[in-house]
């Protein structure tokens, strides 16, 4: 199977929002620290075997610092024999910009079913915390290459999570120390400003950010994204949270609670009961109530990224009760 066409702006959970603060506020303190004392950071390994017991430490911990990239495999599994070396490999090239975790599905079966892994190998990432799924099956190098260069990406852009150096990568790290800048383009430049702006908690800002990006360029899928967070986050911001629960469950039948609702479960991470409730607000409703809730519902698809497969099997479940 060939890597997913993978949106890494769909990184950004909202259920994370906080956490990601939290990690860019580290990593630029990492950074300036380093920069005082002319040090840098200590090294890490680049490949590491990872259990149950390690997780925490070994993954979510270090997943603040610098991008996590897991390996699910097993010892029977010949197709992740052709995969891991390739892994092994990149590690080794990207010298500290990404790390590798190993997990023996066969010993970790709990790590397993938690990732909602289908078959193996299987490969996943985690950045401040959150989980990514990548792709799964044996995939060509270039491909790999692909992944992992727009897994970095959005890691430093969107997180501030620049990865450690290694000790045995020093040269190659003041290589690319001392090679020249790449030109930004004025796009790149503009939603730096946005993603910068939501990071910093100015809702108003980024929605404007992110909007005058889309005035230039309307294809833009990640400035799409952006917009539909920030919008959402605007939208609750200051929102008391029991009233409309409270509101919601009194008025089944009301579309502006139950999108309220939706809105709060979604930023609290429950994905799947914001576009449960909203797609039976779709079957219990006619008329321009339907068609408000509908639209809402697609909105909040593109804040979590069509091809999430929460996002699909919403999608199905909305055609049902429409058609």
């Amino acid at each position: 199977m060939q890597p997913r066409n993978m949106s890494m702006s769909g990184v950004v959970d909202l259920a994370a929002v906080k956490a990601a603060g939290e990690a860019k506020q580290k990593a630029e303190k990492a950074r300036a620290e380093a920069a005082r004392t002319g040090g840098a950071p200590a090294p890490t390994r680049l490949v590491f075997d990872v259990d149950e017991a390690g997780f925490q430490q070994d993954v979510l911990q270090r997943s603040t610092e610098v991008p996590v990239v897991i390996d699910f495999w097993a010892e029977w599994c010949e197709p992740c024999k052709q995969l891991g070396p390739i892994l092994e490999k990149l590690a080794g090239e990207y010298a500290g910009r990404f790390v590798l975790a190993k997990i023996d599905v066969d010993a970790n079966q709990m790590l397993f079913q938690q990732f909602g892994v289908q078959g193996i190998p299987a490969v996943f990432a985690v950045i401040a915390g959150q989980p990514v799924p990548l792709f799964q099956g044996a995939a060509p190098e270039a491909q790999i290459r692909q992944v992992l260069d727009q897994l970095i990406q959005a890691a430093e852009q969107q997180f501030g999570i620049v990865g450690t150096p290694v000790e045995d990568g020093a040269g190659d790290a003041e290589a690319e120390q001392s090679a020249p800048p790449q030109p930004v383009s004025p796009h790149d430049a503009a939603l730096a400003v946005a993603h910068e702006a939501l990071d910093a908690g100015d809702l108003g800002g980024a929605v404007q950010a992110y909007r005058n990006v889309l005035s230039d360029d309307p294809a833009n899928s990640e400035a799409k994204l952006g917009l539909a967070q920030a919008e959402l986050l605007e939208r609750v911001q200051g929102v008391d949270a029991q009233t409309v629960r409270k509101a919601a469950a009194d008025h089944p039948g009301d579309v502006s609670t139950q999108i309220a609702a939706a809105d709060l479960d979604l930023v609290g991470g429950h994905v799947e009961d914001a576009f449960g409730r909203l797609v039976e607000a779709v079957r219990k409703t006619v008329g321009e109530d339907r068609e408000k809730v509908r639209l809402h519902l697609l909105g909040l698809f593109d804040v979590i990224g069509g091809e999430d497969p929460r996002v699909v099997t919403a999608r199905s479940a909305l055609a049902r009760v429409l058609f």
